[in-house]
C-alpha cells in the first residue's frame, strides 16, 4: 500500500521522470516540472484513496497528469495551432544541415500539430497517453477513468482523422 510516506517516496522515485516527460510533451517544458510536482502533491494527499484493485499506480498517476493538463487545454490547443502556423522551436545550433533538417520535420510537424489540435480533448488524451506515455489500453483506461471499449472507439476515431489530415 503506498500510503506509508517511504513507499510513495519511491513511488515518486520512479515515476516522477515519466509524468514529467509525459507533461512536457502535451504542454509547454517550462510547465512540466511544476505540473509534475503538482501530480504527486495531489497523489501524496489522494494516496488513502488510491485502489491498487483498479489498476496500478503509474495509470494512476497518468490519470491526475492527464486531468492537470485538461485544465491547461486551451493553451494546449492555442501552441498546436501555433506550431501548425510556424513550425517546430528554434534549433539551438545554427549548423546548416541542422536547418535543412529541421525544414523537412517542420512540415511533417506542422500538419501533426495541426491535426492534434483538431482532435477532441478525449481523443487527443487517449492518443497522447498511449504515444507519448507509453501506456496499454487498460492503462489509458484506468487513467481516465473510461472503459477499455470507449479507449479503442476514441483510438480508432482519431486515427481516422488523422489519416484524413496527415495522408
Amino acid at each position: 500500500m503506498i500510503t506509508a510516506p517511504d513507499v510513495f517516496e519511491a513511488v515518486f522515485e520512479a515515476h516522477y521522470v515519466e509524468i514529467r516527460r509525459y507533461i512536457g510533451r502535451r504542454l509547454d517544458p517550462d510547465v512540466a516540472e511544476d505540473l509534475a510536482a503538482e501530480t504527486f502533491l495531489i497523489a501524496f494527499r489522494q494516496r488513502e484513496h488510491f485502489d491498487s484493485a483498479m489498476g496500478g499506480v503509474r495509470p494512476w498517476l497518468y490519470g491526475i497528469a492527464t486531468n492537470l493538463i485538461g485544465r491547461h487545454r486551451r493553451a494546449e490547443v492555442r501552441r498546436y495551432r501555433a506550431m501548425a502556423r510556424t513550425g517546430p522551436p528554434p534549433d539551438d545550433e545554427g549548423h546548416d544541415q541542422r536547418i535543412v533538417d529541421r525544414l523537412s520535420a517542420g512540415v511533417t510537424v506542422d500538419r501533426l500539430a495541426g491535426a492534434l489540435a483538431r482532435l477532441s480533448k478525449g481523443e487527443r488524451d487517449v492518443v497522447l497517453l498511449i504515444a507519448y506515455g507509453g501506456l496499454r489500453y487498460d492503462e489509458v483506461a484506468v487513467a481516465l477513468s473510461i472503459a477499455s471499449g470507449t479507449v479503442a472507439s476514441r483510438l480508432s476515431r482519431a486515427r481516422t482523422k488523422l489519416r484524413e489530415v496527415l495522408g
